[in-house]
């Protein structure tokens, strides 16, 4: 499925920085493959052992020009949770509205209160264990391991031209927005400094942003 829209402009990337940028892809994944299916299988333990259910969460997104793939995902909910509020709050988010009563909080932009996460959900989602399945998406080529996260198709509904340009580049396990950002800017700060990165985005600046990840997984900086 491609969501039909187009970008008043486009970005142009160079092809020998796409090859060069799969190549590390597939390099990092298969050299971290044994830790994180180490992490992922206990992860994947405390799940099983802390509610029903799966234990990962299959979830249609938003790639590379508009076309919809299917993200993995550690489940962080309960089954059969209803997203009704979920939309309304990105609808709110998307608007430029805070989720988060207190202004300067670094959760200004989350919803930190979702009564649908369960308790090892809370843990995995604040410092990002829950992505570890998108691994497999990056050596299926559908991600990287560096660009904009994925958006949800009804979110892509709401986009304007200049929003679409973040679709450009192929979305990524990190980024720019997962290290500097996270729940304490706005969506229209998120659409530029995603942006940003695809104007400037170079193998250097990947390997930047992969090593600045740890630290925040670690603290679990701006994650709820």
């Amino acid at each position: 499925m491609v969501v039909q829209s187009e970008p008043i402009q486009t970005i142009s990337i160079d092809p020998k920085y796409l090859q060069a940028k799969r190549k590390l892809d597939i390099i990092f994944t298969l050299l971290v493959s044994p830790l994180v299916l180490l992490i992922g299988g206990l992860v994947a333990i405390l799940i099983k052992l802390d509610s029903k259910g799966p234990v990962f969460f299959r979830q249609k997104r938003i790639g590379l020009n508009g076309v919809e793939f299917e993200m993995l995902k550690f489940r962080s909910m309960y089954v059969n949770s209803d997203d009704i509020e979920h939309r309304e709050r990105i609808k709110q988010y998307m608007n430029g509205q805070k989720l988060n009563a207190n202004g300067t909080s670094e959760l200004a932009y989350k919803n930190v209160n979702d009564p649908r996460i369960t308790r090892v959900g809370r843990f995995i989602r604040k410092t990002s264990l829950d992505e570890l399945p998108q691994f497999w998406n990056v050596l299926q080529g559908q991600m990287s391991l560096v660009g904009p996260r994925p958006p949800l198709p009804f979110e892509v509904e709401e986009y304007t031209p200049h929003d679409w340009l973040r679709l450009s580049g192929k979305p990524g396990l990190t980024g720019t927005w997962q290290v500097y950002g996270r729940s304490r800017v706005t969506f229209q700060n998120m659409v530029e400094m995603d942006i940003e990165y695809l104007h400037e985005q170079s193998i250097w600046k990947d390997l930047k942003f992969i090593l600045l990840t740890v630290p925040v997984m670690i603290s679990g900086k701006g994650g709820a």
